[in-house]
């Protein structure tokens, strides 16, 4: 079924699904963006650089989202974990790659303003890090 679903779209297609996959992916829908990016990589191993760059801006988009909605989020009442973010500020923000725990790594960041081109580059970071040891492993 993967290589009857791969044959149907083109590299550029391709690249588009996984853009928007793993957008969605760094929400809570339980998607997986590694196996998006595995089957473009199978059906496209010429977009290996393309389809890490897409896989990484997708998906640092979506965690910047959740970073957004943090912010919206009256800073009233301390977190059990908030100490440890506040000590480690943005670079912690290496993990927001992390099932469910990283979500909570972007909201939270955003809830205690941590300053966000700083919490961007941290979280693309650590994605662009995964996308590459999963392509590394793939190939």
């Amino acid at each position: 079924m993967l290589d009857a679903l791969q044959s149907w779209f083109t590299a550029e297609a391709s690249l588009w699904a996984l853009l928007g996959g793993s957008f969605v992916a760094a929400t809570l829908v339980p998607i997986s963006s590694e196996v998006m990016l595995l089957a473009v990589l199978r059906a496209h191993p010429e977009q290996l650089w393309p389809a890490l760059g897409v896989a990484t801006l997708g998906n640092s988009a979506g965690g910047m989202v959740s970073y957004a909605l943090g912010r919206l989020v009256p800073h009233r009442r301390a977190v059990r974990h908030e100490a440890w973010l506040v000590r480690h500020g943005a670079p912690a923000l290496l993990l927001a790659w992390l099932p469910v725990a990283g979500d909570a790594l972007c909201v939270a960041a955003g809830w205690l303003r941590l300053p966000w081109p700083a919490c961007l580059l941290f979280m693309a970071a650590g994605r662009a890090l995964r996308y590459g040891a999963v392509a590394a492993l793939a190939l």
